[in-house]
């Protein structure tokens, strides 16, 4: 009897281990087969982001930020110094690299406005030079300034293409889209002056384009879903004209205040 029921037992185990075993293979199986289709997924937003880069890419900046842009301030108007741009200081208190790079870009924006009103721009070098070194992308290389970051060139995204950085592109293109709206917002009547119909439709089309690609991100990286959250009432921006640009940025103010406390805290 012993015999038999050790026999039985034995049979038993042998059962269900050959169970588990096939219960194993095909877990291995089915994770193998999600990560495949997950590569498949991920393959295909990079296809699309790619795209949409292209085109931000051959889009004009803001023509106040512009190099020689005709903005030009009065001597009197210099003498009312912005209080609305960050200070350089704000450099210190990013903790994440996402924040770093976010922070980077809209102090490279401020010290643009900075410099318009001709306002000391050295703690502004220095705090932009202290994150880039902290933030070490070796992409940044292909930008003879990196107080010109904000301006997200095609071949800034090629090269944080090529050293895996792309989603941190987008963090800088969304902190430089929503602090240059930001500022225009602060004088509209001065900076949307030196703008015309084109220039106030590259504006929101940008929007759509920065909006599009942190959306397909969102699948798949979570560290850019709140950047995507904070940039969603920006939306409703869809100007052809200047003056339809300055209403709608006039109603969306408080959104775009809100977007901008987001990304720099």
């Amino acid at each position: 009897m012993k015999k038999l029921s050790i026999l039985a037992i034995a049979f038993v185990a042998i059962v269900l281990a050959a169970c588990g075993g096939k219960k194993v293979e095909q877990t291995d199986k089915a994770e193998g087969e999600k990560s495949f289709e997950q590569e498949q997924i991920e393959a295909s937003i990079k296809v699309q982001v790619d795209s949409i880069a292209a085109e931000l890419g051959q889009l004009k900046q803001f023509p106040f930020v512009q190099e020689g842009a005709d903005l030009k301030l009065t001597n009197e108007e210099k003498q009312v110094k912005p209080e609305y741009l960050f200070s350089p200081a704000v450099a210190e208190e990013a903790t994440t690299l996402a924040e770093k790079y976010r922070i980077l870009s809209a102090l490279s924006v401020d010290r643009k406005i900075a410099a318009l009103y001709e306002m000391p721009t050295d703690e502004y070098d220095k705090a932009i030079a202290k994150l880039s070194a902290d933030i070490n992308d070796p992409s940044f290389k292909v930008i003879d300034n990196a107080n010109s970051l904000f301006e997200t060139t095609g071949a800034l995204y090629d090269a944080m293409n090529e050293n895996g950085r792309i989603n941190y592109f987008w963090q800088l293109a969304s902190s430089a889209l929503v602090e240059q709206l930001y500022v225009v917002n602060q004088n509209a009547d001065k900076f949307l002056s030196v703008f015309d119909d084109k220039a106030a439709s590259n504006v929101t089309y940008r929007i759509v384009l920065v909006l599009d690609a942190l959306k397909n991100l969102t699948q798949y990286d979570p560290e850019i879903k709140p950047v995507a959250e904070a940039l969603a009432s920006l939306e409703p921006l869809n100007a052809t004209t200047v003056d339809e640009l300055k209403a709608q940025m006039a109603e969306a103010k408080e959104k775009i205040e809100a977007a901008r406390k987001a990304l720099v805290k």
